[in-house]
């Protein structure tokens, strides 16, 4: 175990002189305070704090976890509003592109910490910092995908990272703070939460293993027992949410969010991913997202009514490429414009009404209602009479079509 006395001035190493402005990504988790009050009392820098909301923090959070930056010696503390940014920048094209990583994950805390390091990055921009920090460890993903977006928005910035540079563990954290007297609550939790707009992610002992699932008691959102169901309609403008049940909203951020509150308290939208984390190992991890499940695959439903299927069957692949290489940081990617340009035009006729019922721990998209939908009975009916073409025309397309399949089953 690390020993409070190996953590001194000259623990980390940096270039950077007693006074210069920094921004400090900042949580108020044990992590983030750490390196406020490391490098405001042992490295004598003027620190700048900044937490970049996406949807996780209620208003009285947000006030607390001000107080307490101000406690450790920050000389500024800025909380940026990011959830529409961050719906109009990221989940927007998930949502467009129906992106489930590895047909399961919906990317809620991936998108998340992007979305958080480019407002960091632009926070530092406009204090014109020397450098900028964040809490990340060594172990996983999160260090990579904020030092990434830091290289490409911030060139010539140095990056510190306290906790991953000077290896620490949590115990050497935990007993530093108490040494400095610094007030909050250092018992470690059962389970890690991360909330925001796009899902709630849920680690325990359970997800360290390949078998396991986790208890009820650890899922952030309890079914509420007096729900027997009902159906919810979801309307649709050119692929965005912007009604539920005719509720209309300025912002689709805010009809997820209304979304979330009728779908959470009926359990679903629960799961265990299993994937590969960028550095290259297998993890698991639980999240809920009530509101992201129901909306993608609302979405993807209404899609499949109206869009052709070779618009599907591109965008899919897209799809794949998009949340792989978002998972593993490459939002600044030029590609990932290209590809959202596509899913903007794709959406031009995504437009209408989806029925979804809402029943205890699981969900059934029930039908859809547009003026775009391609299976609407004047074209024909499937499996019955149509009024397109004749039994000779199919006869003869048959033949022409699998002309090439013939000749080569002819050859022996």
């Amino acid at each position: 175990m690390e020993k409070i006395k190996k953590i001194n001035k000259d623990s980390l190493q940096t270039n950077l002189q007693p006074g210069t402005k920094v921004v400090l990504g900042f949580s108020g988790g044990l992590d983030t305070t750490f390196c406020a009050i490391y490098l405001t009392k042992e490295k004598g820098l003027e620190v700048h704090s900044v937490l970049v909301n996406t949807g996780g923090f209620s208003p009285e959070e947000l006030k607390n976890i001000e107080a307490h930056a101000y406690k450790l010696g920050v000389t500024s503390h800025t909380t940026v509003d990011a959830v529409q940014t961050y719906y109009d920048s990221i989940v927007k094209y998930l949502v467009f592109g129906n992106v489930l990583k590895n047909n399961t994950y919906p990317l809620s805390v991936s998108a998340e910490r992007l979305s958080q390091a480019i407002n960091i990055a632009q926070h530092a921009k406009k204090l014109e910092a020397e450098a900028v920090v964040h809490g990340s460890t060594g172990a996983g993903n999160d260090q990579v995908r904020f030092d990434m977006i830091f290289n490409s928005m911030l060139p010539g910035v140095e990056i510190i990272t306290p906790i991953r540079d000077m290896k620490l563990s949590r115990e050497a954290e935990v007993d530093y703070l108490k040494a400095q007297r610094v007030e909050m609550n250092f018992d470690k939790s059962v389970y890690s939460i991360n909330k925001g707009l796009w899902g709630t992610s849920v680690g325990g002992k359970e997800t360290l293993k390949s078998n396991g699932t986790l208890p009820e008691e650890a899922w952030p959102t309890q079914l509420n027992p007096s729900l027997k169901g009902e159906q919810v309609k979801l309307s649709f403008e050119k692929g965005e949410l912007v009604k539920v049940n005719d509720k209309s909203f300025s912002h689709p951020s805010m009809a997820i969010q209304y979304l979330q509150t009728m779908a959470g308290p009926y359990a679903i939208g629960r799961d265990i991913h299993i994937g590969d984390t960028i550095i290259g190992i297998k993890g698991r991890v639980g999240f809920e997202a009530a509101a992201p499940m129901v909306i993608l695959k609302s979405h993807h439903a209404l899609e499949k009514h109206v869009l052709t299927k070779w618009q599907l069957n591109l965008k899919d692949q897209l799809a794949q490429f998009y949340g792989n290489w978002l998972h593993e940081g490459q939002i600044m990617d030029a590609s990932m414009r290209d590809i959202e340009a596509f899913f903007i035009n794709s959406q031009q006729r995504v437009t209408g009404d989806v029925f979804v019922d809402l029943m205890p721990y699981r969900f059934m998209v029930v039908g859809i209602e547009s003026p775009f939908d391609l299976m609407s009975s004047k074209f024909g009916s499937y499996g019955e009479m149509n009024n397109g073409w004749t039994g000779e025309d199919v006869r003869g397309f048959s033949k022409i079509f699998g002309n090439q399949n013939n000749i080569y089953h002819s050859i022996v």
